[in-house]
């Protein structure tokens, strides 16, 4: 058990990179805005960009994670994250930033499925696997951290120019640190099984998550503009002929790309919906938060970046004590962070408008993690729990392309409502009143994940298995299914 734990500590530094390299950018938007000469829909593009190659790729991830080797794909992933890091940090113009995040983004694709895909197979316990997945949690919030603070601190360097840079080149001994342990540590494992891969399964499916993505960021910039509609309804047909294309290989016993009996585990499906509104809400939080606090309340990047530091704080107590909540209590400690989540949110609406104490905004950020932290490891558990081996990778790799989709939803959505309130020369009014607007939305995102969390049945959490040791891990299994 002690070398699965040193097999984790490996894994999460790679998922730290991913979660880092997400809001690493946010503290520093201003900054790289003015450098590059970039556009308020170009900076969203930087900001998209990784995500775009995030959520197009996830599923392909995780599928290359199965046939070929999880180790493999995850110190592959690794050395094009690094790759990809330098060419964000030497970047001359918006549209060279823009490629190299999306190549960033897709090399994240290939290591994050494995990550999930290996807790689950090292922790197959119901109480371990919960511990494992507070771990995961902890380490979300660190990277959280990391990207607010470094991206606070190297756009405040002085005596460089354009410092932020170095927010992309600290990745590259980290990517070093991770491949050389992986070579060393992790084992190699794979589901064994005679298909080939579908090739085209792949093109298909990055075409048309690929289209539907850029249609989306691009509806900020160009708004509902026919190009953005045609790329829409194109994408919308992909997508589709390419579902009924994946059950027609499966009947016929082709090679086949998503698995469709992960849609008969019905803890899946609500893990889905959970993990999408809740990243509709927590994605478009960082993003408007950033921009009202700089732009807004005129609080430096290095200060926002600090007060945003107390948000990972937060995160990171939560998923080390919320373990013991989740194994006592079950769902119900779930359904009570999202309650507390509500409520900060509603405060931060009254307080933002009437305050500007630096210590009471860390305080309130504080408190915002803690109910983010005591609900992300439990999201990801609650979709993969009782998941059979052969459906580990491709499970992982739907979990997290519905998890990018939303992120990037809420940033285009909830950002461009927001851009919307704030009009052409906003004052401050006009900032308050896009920050509730925003956060309105976020609440009622909330809101839906506090039903899908409501369906979600007891047995699927560890505390049922405490309470009746007759409960078997088959038995369980069984349940799952609809």
């Amino acid at each position: 058990m002690k070398n699965n734990y040193l097999i984790l500590s490996i894994i999460l530094l790679g998922q730290l990179l991913t979660i880092m390299d997400i809001f690493i950018i946010n503290v520093s938007i201003p900054s790289i805005q003015r450098d590059l000469h970039a556009s308020n829909g170009e900076m969203q593009f930087i900001i998209a960009a990784y995500l775009i190659g995030f959520s197009s790729f996830l599923i392909t991830g995780g599928r290359l994670g199965d046939l070929y080797g999880r180790k493999k794909m995850f110190i592959i992933g690794l050395l094009f994250f690094m790759i990809s890091s330098i060419g964000c940090g030497v970047s001359s113009g918006a549209i060279q930033f823009i490629i190299s995040r999306f190549i960033q983004g897709i090399s994240a694709a290939l290591l994050a499925p494995q990550v999930l895909s290996m807790i689950q197979i090292l922790f197959p316990d119901h109480e371990q696997r919960t511990k494992a997945m507070g771990w995961y949690g902890i380490t979300i919030g660190i990277g959280t951290i990391a990207g607010q603070f470094l991206g606070g601190y190297f756009s405040s360097l002085r005596g460089f120019e354009e410092p932020w840079r170095f927010i992309f080149f600290i990745n590259v001994p980290v990517c070093l640190l991770a491949v050389f342990f992986s070579v060393i540590k992790l084992q190699e494992s794979k589901v064994i099984m005679k298909q080939s891969f579908d090739i085209w399964g792949v093109a298909t499916l990055s075409t048309g998550l690929f289209s539907i993505t850029y249609a989306l960021t691009a509806l900020e910039q160009d708004e509902f503009s026919l190009q953005n509609i045609f790329v829409l309804i194109i994408s919308v047909i992909i997508l589709v002929y390419f579902i009924q294309n994946q059950k027609n290989r499966m009947k016929a016993d082709k090679p086949f790309l998503i698995d469709f009996e992960l849609f008969r585990f019905k803890n899946f499906n609500l893990g889905i919906i959970a993990v999408s509104f809740f990243f509709i809400m927590l994605d478009s939080y960082f993003y408007i938060l950033s921009v009202f606090f700089q732009d807004g309340l005129k609080i430096n990047s290095l200060k926002a970046g600090e007060v945003i530091v107390f948000q990972g704080i937060g995160f990171i107590l939560a998923s080390v004590f919320s373990v013991k909540f989740i194994l006592k209590y079950g769902k119900a400690a779930l359904i009570f962070g999202l309650g507390f989540i509500i409520l900060v949110l509603i405060i931060q609406i009254i307080v933002f408008r009437f305050q500007d104490d630096y210590y009471l905004f860390c305080l309130l950020l504080f408190l915002h993690g803690l109910g983010v932290g005591s609900i992300i490891p439990s999201l990801a558990n609650i979709a993969l729990s009782g998941m059979p081996d052969k459906l580990i990778g491709n499970a992982s790799g739907v979990y997290n392309t519905f998890q990018q989709i939303a992120a990037i939803i809420g940033i285009v959505a909830v950002g461009s409502i927001f851009y919307y309130f704030l009009g052409e020369k906003p004052v401050m009014k006009h900032y308050h009143n896009a920050f509730t607007i925003a956060v309105i939305l976020n609440v009622f995102c909330l809101i839906f994940v506090l039903v899908a969390v409501f369906k979600v049945p007891d047995y699927v959490l560890p505390k049922p298995l405490k309470v009746n040791p007759k409960i078997t891990e088959s038995s369980i299994n069984e349940k799952f299914h609809r």
